[in-house]
C-alpha cells in the first residue's frame, strides 16, 4: 500500500480537492483507496457528501481512543472508503500534548489497513502540528499541492525543512515523491516563472541526502476550473459532478501518472511554453531548508 500524506501549511492551495479527486480517479482506475481527513475543518469528509456532525466515529477516536480504522472507515462509491473527520480533531492536538510517542500513533494503528487497500491518501489541516506529524510518521511518499503564485512557494523551504526533521528523527523512509501545480493559469506569465523557479530549485537538489532529492514536478497540472470549486457543496468527487470538465481530465490524468501509466496527452492539454532567459524576470527563490544549506 503506498502511504501519501498530502500537505501544505498553506491554505487554498488545493490539498483536500487534490486528496479527494485524486483518490477518486485512483478508484476510477481500479485501485483500491483510503482518505484518512486529518484536518479538524473536515473539508474532504464534507466533499465526499459525509455530515461531519460529531455523530459517528471519526479520525478523532482512531487518534484519542486507539480505535480500529476499520471500524470508522466507510465505503463512499467503488474502490474508495474515508475515514472522516469532525470539529473534535481539533481536541486531539491537546489531548495528546503529554502522551508519549503521540507522533506515531497513526502509524502504530495502520498495520492491519495495509493488506486492504492499494492506497492511502491522508489529507492534512494547513499547519504543522501534531495531525501532520501524525501523517508524516505513517507516510511513505509526501505530495505538495502548490498554487503557482509567488507567496505559496515563500514556506515551501520551512514545510521541506518539517519532512528532513521527521525522516532524520521518526521516518527514515519518507520521500517528498512530487509537487502538484494546482489552480494553473497557464497563459500567466507569472505562472510560467514559479514553475520555472520551482524546477531549478529542485534540479539543484538531485543527488542530494534530503528526502526531496528525487522529487519532480508531476507533468499533470490541475487548471483551474469552477467545477471543482462547485463539487464539494454538492458533496460529490469531480467525476460524478461534472465528468466532462477540464478538472476531470486533468486529475484522471494525474492519477495515470501516478500509478505508472503514460499519459500521452498530458503534455498537449497543459503545457508551459519556455520564455527567453533574458525576459524573465524571476521571483525570489525557494526558501532553502537548513538542511540543503
Amino acid at each position: 500500500m503506498r502511504r501519501i500524506a498530502i500537505i501544505n501549511q498553506k491554505g487554498g492551495v488545493g490539498k483536500t480537492t487534490t486528496a479527494v479527486n485524486l483518490a477518486a480517479a485512483l478508484a476510477r482506475l481500479g485501485q483500491r483507496v483510503l482518505i484518512l481527513d486529518l484536518d479538524p475543518q473536515a473539508h474532504a469528509t464534507t466533499h465526499l457528501g459525509i455530515p461531519a456532525d460529531g455523530q459517528t466515529p471519526s479520525m478523532y477516536d482512531v487518534l484519542v481512543a486507539n480505535r480500529p480504522i476499520a471500524e470508522v472507515r466507510r465505503q463512499v462509491c467503488e474502490n474508495l472508503w474515508i475515514a472522516g473527520a469532525d470539529i473534535n480533531l481539533a481536541a486531539a492536538e491537546v489531548e495528546l500534548a503529554g502522551v508519549v510517542g503521540r507522533e506515531v500513533i497513526l502509524r502504530d494503528l495502520l498495520g492491519p489497513e495495509d493488506g486492504e487497500f492499494d492506497f492511502l491518501l491522508m489529507d492534512c489541516g494547513p499547519s504543522l502540528g501534531v495531525l501532520t506529524l501524525n501523517a508524516l510518521s505513517a507516510a511513505s511518499e509526501v505530495f505538495i499541492p502548490l498554487q503557482p503564485h509567488f507567496l505559496a512557494l515563500h514556506g515551501l523551504g520551512k514545510l521541506l525543512e518539517t519532512t528532513a526533521l521527521v525522516a532524520r528523527r521518526i521516518n527514515p523512509g519518507l520521500r517528498v515523491s512530487g509537487i502538484v501545480i494546482c489552480m494553473l493559469e497557464a497563459n500567466l506569465r507569472l505562472c510560467q516563472e514559479v514553475i520555472r523557479d520551482l524546477q531549478d530549485y529542485l534540479d539543484k537538489a538531485r543527488n542530494g541526502a534530503t528526502p526531496w532529492s528525487g522529487a519532480k514536478i508531476f507533468e499533470s497540472k490541475i487548471r483551474r476550473n469552477i467545477k471543482l470549486a462547485e463539487c464539494p457543496s454538492h458533496g460529490k468527487p469531480i467525476f460524478d459532478y461534472a465528468p466532462s470538465c477540464h478538472g476531470a481530465e486533468d486529475y484522471t490524468d494525474l492519477a495515470r501518472e501516478v500509478v505508472g501509466e503514460p499519459a500521452t496527452v498530458i503534455a498537449a492539454r497543459v503545457r508551459i511554453e519556455g520564455t527567453p532567459t533574458e525576459e524573465i524576470r524571476r521571483p525570489a527563490a525557494v526558501n532553502e531548508p537548513a538542511e540543503a544549506r
